[in-house]
């Protein structure tokens, strides 16, 4: 379903991604787990193709994001990590924006406002809404049209306890409806909880892949996140 192959992207003097590889499967909820800056953002961003990558090649659905952009953007839908709406317009009318964006018939937008439990502030300005309001109208943008692929960049950041079990309802759901997820934390809870296989970003690389069990099994010997990733690091990388 998504392949990335030997990915690097370098801003000026910094490298953000270097030789990234993995496969997450159809179906699949792959984690990013990663400290702030480990290359997790930068590396959805280039499977989006917001960021064009210095070298490495991505795959969604057999598609060449470089090749076929327009076409592999069609089955993808993405959160980016940091929401920003118009103050002036409302929920409902950012989402018709949006629903017009994606060819999304308007009527979807009522169902989509009230499975996000949204209903009571659609008509208030997107200005008044707090930090967690807004994430939640950026999940509610990504599950406006039917894509197959969603990406979300530290989606619950801002939400409050209530927002995040929100969340993890939405995931649950989708897929439950058949859809590949990439979401990025930093959260080890989280990625335990609501992943198959989770991603460990270090420095820009991608120093593991685990299935859940066998990240829980380190993790029960950790004394703190940061050990964790040593774990992976080893002697070959800089520390986190």
């Amino acid at each position: 379903m998504i392949e990335v192959s030997h990915l690097s992207k370098s801003f000026e003097r910094t490298k953000a991604v270097r030789d990234v590889s993995f496969t997450v499967r159809e179906g699949e909820v792959f984690a990013f787990l990663g400290p702030n800056g480990s290359g997790k953002s930068t590396t959805l961003k280039c499977i989006v193709g917001l960021s064009l990558p210095d070298s490495g090649s991505i795959r969604i659905s057999g598609i060449d994001i470089r090749r076929e952009p327009r076409a592999a953007r069609q089955v993808i839908s993405y959160l980016p990590q940091r929401v920003v709406f118009p103050d002036s317009l409302t929920a409902r009318e950012i989402l018709l924006f949006h629903a017009r964006l994606r060819g999304v018939a308007p009527a979807v937008v009522n169902a989509v406002l009230e499975k996000a439990r949204f209903v009571a502030g659609a008509d208030r300005p997107a200005g008044t809404f707090s930090g967690g309001m807004t994430q939640r109208l950026g999940l509610a943008v990504v599950a406006l049209p039917d894509a197959s692929v969603l990406l979300l960049d530290e989606p619950t950041a801002n939400l409050d306890p209530h927002g995040v079990r929100r969340f993890r309802e939405f995931i649950v759901q989708q897929k439950e409806a058949g859809k590949t997820i990439i979401f990025s934390t930093h959260l080890l809870a989280e990625a335990e909880q609501l992943a198959d296989r989770v991603g460990i970003f270090v420095g820009g690389r991608l120093v593991a892949e685990e299935s859940v069990e066998s990240l829980q099994a380190v993790s029960r010997t950790a004394h703190s996140i940061e050990d964790l990733y040593l774990h992976y690091v080893g002697d070959e990388h800089d520390e986190p």
